[in-house]
């Protein structure tokens, strides 16, 4: 069955940057679009970014624009989300998941926690 496993996730200063990771199995991963989200505490699960199956369209949510880029490497059936100048608001557990045309698999996997602090 599908299996998404994120990490890169730690402690990280204001400003600071953080690359996590999210591997797959179980799919064929070409062709799913990927997507990153993130939930902090007491808040609900949001979205962050989307990258398609061809890897060249790439959305993101308002506040991580300029910031945050997500890519991916098919060969390796990972998907990554760069983030840059990151600041407390930032700080969440991020999750990935994957969309079979319109239809997200809304995999729960256990996440990878990001905190930014000082």
């Amino acid at each position: 069955q599908v299996q998404l496993v994120e990490s890169g996730g730690e402690l990280v200063q204001p400003g600071g940057s953080l690359r996590l990771s999210c591997t797959a199995s179980g799919m064929i991963f070409s062709n799913y679009a990927l997507g990153w989200f993130r939930q902090a505490p007491g808040k609900q699960r949001e979205w962050v970014a989307t990258i398609d199956t061809t890897g060249f369209r790439r959305n993101y949510a308002d506040d991580v624009k300029g910031r945050f880029s997500i890519s991916r490497d098919n060969g390796q059936k990972t998907v990554f989300l760069q983030m840059n100048n990151l600041a407390p608001e930032d700080t969440a557990v991020y999750y990935c998941d994957g969309r079979y045309g319109n239809r997200w698999l809304n995999y729960r996997g256990q996440g990878t926690q990001v905190t930014v602090s000082s």
